[in-house]
């Protein structure tokens, strides 16, 4: 057999044994120009902006009530005009205090709670039902209890989103405990790991996933309970702001306060997620997604 020849089937054996990769046609090539290699990415940025073009247009031409759903441009107005007058750094000040305040308490009672029955099967038999129950309660539709037990101040508002934040750290902490293998502790008790060493080595390392996972789900609803929480009597905050705008006829001020919101809840959630992937960084980059 020639040279060529041995190349020839060595190279279709290569082939059998390491089959190409095959590729997705709905993915642009590695290489290419710009488009090939960005394209979904541009057109996801675009698709926002092409809505708000409709809008505008539907408004300029009158197929969209004003008095319904002001033009994008309005809205642009009305933000412009909180911001020059200040009403909106302070309204970000106060509401961005009464989450932190409602994630913290939330966030403590839930990571320990959850930690408590994750590691105790007394503490699961006995202390889980009760919260399982709690948690089965629409906690927005406990404002009128809330109100009566603790007035119109401002511990309604931050209990009311203490109570949305904790049942999702709770859970996903008692899960993270749970699914850890119970072979490390079993190493750890041969080595004679002390308690802390068996939490910062096998425990916090094993629900940092769940519990960023947790905590991003804990930011949503904080933010979501804030809105609620903030129509109960707010004299400060964003809630102040749209509840005013209702009394004056201001739909254009009351959709920007909501689009505040929004923006808000996804600044957060992408600071938790840069956290997440700067924590988990050692587990890869496609874990983290």
């Amino acid at each position: 057999m020639t040279a060529t020849t041995t190349d020839t089937v060595r190279a279709a054996g290569a082939a059998v044994v390491n089959p190409p990769t095959p590729v997705d046609p709905g993915e642009a090539p590695a290489r290419g120009g710009f488009w090939a290699r960005h394209r979904w990415t541009v057109i996801r940025l675009l698709s926002p902006v092409a809505l708000l073009v409709l809008w505008q247009i539907g408004s300029a031409a009158g197929l969209i009530s004003q008095r319904i759903l002001p033009a994008p441009s309005l809205i642009a107005d009305a933000g412009l005009e909180l911001v020059r007058n200040g009403e909106l750094v302070d309204a970000l000040g106060v509401s961005g205090l009464r989450v932190a305040l409602g994630l913290l308490l939330g966030g403590v009672v839930g990571v320990a709670l959850g930690a408590l029955v994750g590691l105790s099967r007394v503490a699961e038999a006995t202390v889980d039902p009760p919260l399982q129950m709690l948690r089965a309660l629409p906690h927005l539709g406990l404002i009128p209890l809330f109100i009566l037990w603790f007035g119109i101040g401002e511990t309604p508002k931050i209990l009311l989103v203490a109570l949305g934040v904790a049942f999702p750290l709770y859970l996903n902490t008692f899960s993270g405990i749970r699914q850890i293998d119970a072979k490390l502790f079993e190493t750890a008790s041969v080595l004679g790991f002390s308690w802390w060493q068996r939490f910062t080595t096998i425990i916090l390392p094993s629900t940092a996933p769940q519990l960023l996972v947790g905590l991003r789900q804990s930011l949503a609803i904080a933010w979501l309970s804030l809105i609620v929480a903030e129509q109960i009597n707010s004299d400060a905050g964003l809630g102040f702001i749209i509840n005013h705008a209702r009394d004056f006829l201001r739909v254009d001020t009351i959709i920007f306060g909501l689009v505040v919101y929004a923006l808000m809840g996804i600044a957060t959630d992408g600071i938790v997620r840069l956290l997440e992937k700067r924590a988990l960084r050692y587990r890869g980059e496609g874990d983290t997604k």
